[in-house]
């Protein structure tokens, strides 16, 4: 399902390098660092250090535990560097190009890329959606089987089918009994409030909203388990040569998600501002995203494991829905080297 929309725009200039565009922070440019280290290399007749893992994202609450380790000073700068970017259409195509290494992405957009040619390795499992992705109806709509002949907004991506999927079979409903409206998930406030719609199809944090002005739950992920899933992912030629700085992300997002669940008061703050909430509500920004640690990463990367089977159970969905034109190749879908040793 497609995340929302960042503080931040992503340009690319005309040599093809990737450069960010703040709205309000200005940052520096990784240029500038890499022409010091090449500059520098002959003078000491050593290598150069290797630039900076690029990890792009957008803003996602599943997301953000990353950036709140930069926060907390764990994430050395000349090792990982965060790009915030506007759109996962930014972040695709950035990956695609190869400048970035790594991203945030959902397992659907993971598997579109593989299928478009991009080589890329889940190295992490970010959340699990548990409740988080929800199908909400106005106040006289109270069971999915009123949605009959009803208009639904749902966005036009592997995560909305799954979800619109699932709401029809439970209501014992199919697609022609009701008519889809495409929206996006970042205007699911806008479209529910403009009366267009009898039903929505979105996730947190506008569903906390929607809920608060009077939208009823009438279906939600906790009901397909293990199938809207977020991942960082990381290209195959880039594991190995930055293996050491894939690592120290890793370990920083286990920190950061430790602070995290363990005083969430006290780093609500630093999630905050970029979440565009405010402090006091960013635990329910949270709310049914499942955040597996070290232990539950392990599990999921397995072979054969609960990764494997939910991008298996999501491929068939895409090819069925026409998202991919065939089924792919899901060997070497995972590296759990990002994990380190026990």
């Amino acid at each position: 399902m497609t995340r929302p929309t960042p503080l931040f725009e992503t340009a690319f200039a005309e040599d093809c390098s990737l450069q960010t565009k703040p709205r309000r922070l200005s940052r520096r440019q990784v240029f500038g660092w890499a022409l010091g280290a090449a500059l520098a290399a002959p003078l000491t007749g050593c290598s150069p250090p290797l630039p900076p893992l690029r990890v792009g994202s957008i803003v996602f609450p599943g997301y953000e535990l990353m950036f709140l380790a930069r926060e907390l000073g764990l994430l050395a700068p000349e090792a990982v560097r965060l790009v915030e970017m506007r759109s996962n259409t930014d972040v695709l195509r950035a990956l695609g190009a190869g400048q970035l290494e790594a991203a945030a992405l959902t397992l659907d957009e993971l598997l579109s890329a593989r299928a478009d040619g991009v080589d890329l390795r889940v190295v992490l499992v970010l959340d699990i959606s548990e409740g988080s992705d929800v199908v909400l109806g106005r106040p006289g709509i109270r069971r999915a089987a009123d949605l009959k002949g009803r208009r639904i907004g749902v966005e036009d991506s592997a995560g909305g089918a799954v979800m619109l999927g699932a709401l029809l079979d439970a209501a014992g409903l199919s697609v022609e009994q009701i008519h889809k409206v495409p929206i996006t998930l970042n205007r699911s406030i806008e479209f529910y409030a403009s009366g267009l719609l009898d039903a929505v199809v979105t996730a947190e944090p506008w569903a906390g909203t929607l809920e608060a002005q009077g939208a009823h739950r009438l279906f939600d992920s906790s009901a397909i388990p293990g199938l809207i899933v977020d991942v960082l992912a990381v290209r195959a030629d880039a594991v190995e040569r930055q293996l050491s700085a894939l690592r120290r992300l890793v370990s920083a997002q286990f920190e950061a998600l430790a602070a995290f669940q363990r005083n969430p008061e006290q780093v609500a703050p630093q999630l905050a501002p970029r979440l565009q909430v405010a402090p006091e509500n960013v635990n329910a920004a949270f709310r049914g995203l499942k955040l597996p640690d070290a232990a539950q990463n392990r599990a999921w990367l397995q072979p054969g494991g609960p990764l494997q089977q939910s991008a298996d159970s999501l491929m068939k969905l895409m090819v069925k829905q026409s998202l991919l034109k065939q089924a792919i190749d899901l060997r070497q879908l995972s590296d759990a080297r990002g994990l380190g040793k026990r």
